[in-house]
């Protein structure tokens, strides 16, 4: 038998509130996530220890059996590691996912910078596509997400459940290896195809350059010779020479500003985004609770990497 810690604890928290949404609260978890936890721990014991038939919600007799079982450990449990930690829930690290592009290159200086304003910061920090990170801030398995935001091209979030902060501008710029006199090795400007280096399908960054793409005659000149969802891995690959690539300005900053990289387009083909801080509403953690209001505190400009 394979049994979770937070399965007997989400258990208890439903016997003593006999609400799927209350206890859903107070689990910091959305209620969906919520019940296919009560779901798996049942699953796992073999029995249904929920009679979800009444409201509010009772137990079965084996629930109540169980009951007593599950507190016994989570006591004795919360008491131990009580003891050996001495840690308050004010400063457990706060759990990140971020876009890759946004972890290697905006999170390091945005987060220091935050720092200065608000104090030590513990932090955990998880790299992923925007894709994977929607979904897993949905399901309460963390507490804030940074990621990009295109009002053309993104998956809209609800404003009210999932609330954010806008914490930086950028550009997606069209960059390409500098041939001997600096000019760009593929140019947007060509009359011939062009190499391309692009995101893979569910990319997020790529769903902004197909939308600047969709009704342009370049689209027919671009030759895609490689994907990746990742910018860092596309500028590797711009460097090698490959083909031509849009990029987020602040992963690329030294390299045009070296001449490694030079542009392949004016500034027309570039493709504004904002960089926003989310959290979901449905979750209460203290320590994110207490960020939040920190954060509205601080003069916007502030906030801006």
């Amino acid at each position: 038998m394979n049994l979770e810690t937070k399965w007997l604890e989400d258990f208890v928290a439903l016997a003593n509130t006999r609400s799927f949404s209350a206890s859903a609260r107070q689990r910091h978890v959305t209620q969906p996530a919520f019940s296919r936890r009560i779901r798996a721990l049942e699953q796992a014991i073999g029995v249904t220890l929920v009679d979800r038939s009444t409201t509010p919600v009772g137990l079965t007799s084996e629930g109540q059996l169980f009951l007593v079982t599950a507190r016994n450990l989570v006591e004795q449990l919360n008491e131990s590691l009580s003891h050996l930690r001495g840690l308050s829930i004010a400063n457990e690290a706060l759990d990140i996912v971020a876009a890759h592009s946004l972890a290697l290159s905006f999170f390091p200086p945005w987060i220091s910078r935050l720092q200065k304003g608000l104090g030590e910061l513990p932090t955990r920090l998880v790299a992923m596509n925007v894709g994977e990170a929607i979904h897993v801030l949905r399901e309460g398995n963390c507490d804030l997400m940074l990621a990009y935001y295109d009002p053309f091209a993104t998956m809209q979030l609800d404003a009210e459940v999932f609330p954010s902060f806008s914490i930086g501008k950028v550009n997606m710029l069209p960059v390409s290896l500098p041939d001997e006199t600096g000019k760009p090795c593929f140019s947007l400007q060509s009359d011939t195809s062009i190499p391309y280096l692009a995101y893979t399908q569910g990319a997020f960054l790529g769903r902004s350059v197909r939308m600047l793409l969709k009704n342009d005659p370049l689209r027919m000149k671009l030759r895609t010779v490689y994907e990746t969802a990742m910018a860092e891995g596309l500028k590797g690959m711009v460097l090698q020479g490959i083909g031509a690539a849009w990029i987020p300005d602040f992963c690329i900053r030294e390299e045009l500003k070296s001449g490694r990289l030079v542009r392949a387009g004016d500034e027309s083909w570039d493709i504004p985004l904002e960089i926003r801080l989310y959290r979901c509403s449905l979750v209460h953690k203290p320590g994110v609770e207490k960020l939040w209001r920190q954060m509205m505190k601080l003069p916007r400009d502030f906030l801006q990497a």
